[in-house]
């Protein structure tokens, strides 16, 4: 009897598949491009980058979203996360950074290297398509 429920709660488990790039968060979070507000999520990680939460830091207006460190890795502090990939759409539909999501990244990355805590990126999401901060021409602001 035992063995067969260990069964059954494996084979019921979600699968552990973990994040390799933006295209995978893009995957997952695709459904924020039809937000009419601001939605700043963020995708809390275990060490082998399985996303364990993702986790609504903010609910704004049609171009504003008030984002606050504490309030961004507090979850993932309590879940014990060691990495995160940070989310928003922009009910514009332009995926383009602004200067604030630029600044507000640096600021995040920095808190989660005191905190040691990963910032692995920003993907901003628009109506067809999305953005790296990481990996597009933006990149991290200098430290």
């Amino acid at each position: 009897m035992y063995v067969c429920e260990l069964t059954r709660r494996k084979y019921r488990a979600k699968p552990e598949v973990p994040i390799r790039g933006p295209e995978d968060v893009y995957r997952l979070c695709r459904k924020m491009r039809r937000y009419r507000k601001e939605h700043f999520c963020a995708l809390l990680m275990n060490a082998r980058h399985v996303c364990v939460e993702l986790h609504t830091v903010s609910i704004g207006t049609l171009n504003a979203s008030l984002v606050h460190p504490r309030e961004v890795f507090a979850p993932a502090i309590e879940q014990r996360c060691a990495a995160m990939i940070l989310v928003h759409n922009h009910p514009s539909q332009d995926p383009s950074p602004s200067e604030e999501d630029v600044q507000l990244t640096g600021r995040l990355v920095q808190g989660g290297r005191i905190l040691g805590i990963e910032v692995l990126d920003h993907i901003i999401i628009g109506g067809a398509g999305f953005i790296s901060l990481k990996a597009g021409e933006h990149g991290w602001p200098a430290q």
